[in-house]
């Protein structure tokens, strides 16, 4: 399984995005508060449809409680890395580590010991950031490319 991971999360629309792209998927998602929004919020529950029952996600305190349920590497996503996404090997149990819709990832977080690499997703130059969501969904998909699509129609 794999795993997407959102720190600090503002916008809700996203994070049900996040939670159909989980249960289309069959990753997990893993939201690290504080929150921007409540679980109940209904731009969250219109995002995700009627998958949250579908979709494994949970609510974390702290980052590290969020990263203990990981079992594999971390991937942080940043437009401050030059390494590309698509140059990775993705493994089972990986993790895919996105930041606020606002400002990205924090340094302490990149910098953590359970991050393995700091990548970024191609864009053109000027451009500031992708939508959060698509660019989990970039992530995720190419990850589960390369792992053959497990239980994938």
């Amino acid at each position: 399984m794999l795993h997407i991971i959102f720190l600090e999360p503002e916008i809700p629309g996203n994070s049900g995005a996040a939670i159909r792209l989980a249960a289309c998927t069959g990753a997990f998602l893993h939201l690290v508060e504080p929150l921007g929004f409540d679980m109940s919020d209904t731009k969250l529950k219109r995002a995700g449809l009627d998958y949250h029952d579908l979709a494994h996600v949970k609510v974390h305190h702290t980052f590290d409680e969020a990263l203990a349920e990981v079992p594999g590497r971390i991937w942080a996503f940043t437009g401050h890395a030059s390494r590309h996404y698509s140059d990775i090997t993705y493994a089972d149990g990986d993790g895919l580590l996105f930041g606020r819709e606002s400002v990205g990832l924090p340094d302490w977080a990149m910098s953590h010991p359970r991050v393995s690499e700091c990548v970024r997703i191609q864009m053109r130059e000027g451009i500031r950031s992708l939508n959060l969501a698509n660019s989990a969904s970039i992530a995720l998909y190419e990850a589960w490319r390369q792992l053959g699509f497990p239980d994938g129609v």
